[in-house]
């Protein structure tokens, strides 16, 4: 069997940094780790081949190649999945599709010749079983929750890593939160899984073995979920192959505020190695809070945490939301308040998207406020449900927190916020990552000469060799960040619609 994966495309959007990208000469962020690992539950005897559209396109002579097209996609990614299925099915090549858009969308996918959704530990031997027999159904679900005890370690050398900007990979499953607006629980549950200590030092070994250096982003919904595991046995155990690798790696991950809380953690954390943390801050408005069910951010000072975490030696970066039914006229001056006051330059603005799968989706099909299906990118000006602000309100005030908080001058002040902040250990040796001296030079020409920010970015540069030299990279680093962010941010405010 000749069995193509395909990863479907991208859009342009604040998470894909395509803009930054260009600057290290990398193609895409992460490699598709679901169709990796899928690739690695398949027979060994069978041939296979990956496309990462984001890296290069699909070409004929792949699909005419392949007996089964492997499909795996996010939400987001729903206009280029729709075009592969569609290539598949005029060049008569049999289509298996999984992951998050098919598992929450299956109906809108009938060309799909089998749909094998949820977790691919439960649902793909079933339909392997059945394919070798000439069996094979339309449907494979299963609601239970797989043992990653069973996840084996994604087929690496189906892609070239120097093509990507990171690796990734995948620790727990799970969020102990059931936040309104979010889909994780409804797909992965609320008992956070682990897989074992042995499992996730394997895989570490082997992008080591693969000669992979610099950054790994571990994808976990909540990477904090099962807190004392992390601290009895997996940081000390992380800390330890570390040291007796020579630090060959970074990590940034995705967690709850409250790691805040827990200055061990955040101790044994920055120890082991995590630099970047993503934290879901979506509003400093307590009401908005409440009402989406975000338990873990009521009834604390977010900006305190925010500037513990990065004390500690974490950059934090935040996700944030505006269209809350409680959101007042002023959250818009209030998000941009909090986001210039914290420091986090990273900071994904975003209109609330009602997702298939959620319990906000849920209630506002109850209230019969449902307009339509979403994109699933939440910075592009598109609603699908009607907001109790006034549309028009609601999208000039977005508009204003992404001009406001990507001009030039407040985003670079942002930038020496966080440097101030920020305390790393430096534990490790610095290491010039591949693309490093590229990227600052074309810095230097792009945001340094031709780019409007050029004021902002010499201030930074000078202020950064002056003040804090080893964070240098660092900040040279967010310069290009910044120039991917604007560039987006135009993008929406040119061409969003309502």
């Amino acid at each position: 069997m000749k069995i193509l994966l395909v990863y479907p495309h991208y859009p342009d959007t604040f998470w894909s940094f395509r803009h930054a990208l260009k600057f290290i000469g990398r193609k895409a962020s992460f490699p598709p780790l679901g169709l990796l690992t899928v690739a690695a539950m398949l027979p060994v005897e069978w041939e296979k081949r990956l496309v990462d559209m984001n890296v290069r396109p699909l070409a004929d002579e792949d699909l005419a190649w392949a007996d089964y097209v492997f499909i795996s996609a996010m939400t987001i990614q729903r206009k280029s999945a729709q075009e592969v299925i569609a290539c598949c099915r005029q060049r008569g090549v049999k289509t298996v599709a999984g992951g998050p858009l098919f598992t929450t969308c299956r109906e809108d996918f009938p060309d799909v010749d089998h749909l094998v959704l949820n977790e691919a530990e439960l649902t793909l031997p079933p339909f392997l079983e059945d394919l070798c027999k000439g069996e094979a159904r339309h449907l494979y679900a299963d609601e239970r929750r797989a043992n990653l005890v069973e996840t084996p370690i994604p087929l690496w050398n189906l892609i070239d890593v120097r093509k990507y900007a990171a690796m990734n990979i995948q620790y727990s499953r799970g969020c102990p939160f059931d936040c309104e607006f979010c889909d994780i629980t409804g797909l992965f549950g609320r008992k956070p899984r682990t897989k074992r200590l042995s499992q996730l030092i394997t895989e570490l070994d082997s992008l080591h073995a693969l000669g992979w250096r610099g950054a790994i982003f571990i994808v976990d919904d909540n990477f904090i979920g099962d807190r004392m595991k992390l601290k009895e046995e997996v940081l000390p155990a992380l800390i330890d192959w570390m040291e007796e690798k020579g630090r060959p790696f970074y990590f940034y991950t995705e967690a709850s505020i409250d790691l805040a809380d827990d200055g061990c953690l955040m101790e044994l954390m920055v120890r082991a190695g995590f630099e970047e943390v993503f934290i879901g801050i979506e509003t400093p408005h307590e009401d908005g809070l409440a009402e989406s069910g975000k338990v873990q951010n009521r009834n604390r000072d977010m900006l305190a945490s925010v500037k513990r975490m990065q004390q500690a030696g974490l950059q934090v970066h935040g996700g944030f939301i505006v269209g809350f039914d409680s959101d007042p006229p002023a959250i818009f001056d209030r998000q941009i308040c909090f986001i210039q006051e914290s420091g986090i330059v990273t900071a994904m603005v975003g209109m609330l998207i009602a997702l298939r799968g959620t319990r906000l989706y849920q209630r506002l099909h109850r209230e019969g406020r449902l307009l339509g299906d979403t994109s699933g990118n939440n910075m592009a000006i598109a609603l699908n449900f009607v907001p109790r602000m006034e549309p028009t309100v609601l999208i000039d005030g977005y508009r204003t927190i992404l001009d406001t908080i990507y001009s030039p001058k407040n985003y670079y002040q942002r930038v020496i916020r966080l440097l101030r902040e920020y305390r790393p250990l430096h534990l490790g040796k610095f290491h010039i990552q591949p693309g490093y001296v590229g990227a600052l030079c074309k810095s230097i020409l792009f945001l340094g000469v031709i780019g409007r920010e050029r004021l902002h970015f010499w201030k930074l540069f000078f202020w950064a060799l002056a003040r804090r030299p080893r964070l240098f990279p660092l900040a040279i680093t967010y310069a290009i960040y910044g120039f991917h962010f604007r560039k987006v941010a135009e993008k929406i405010r040119g061409s969003g619609t309502f």
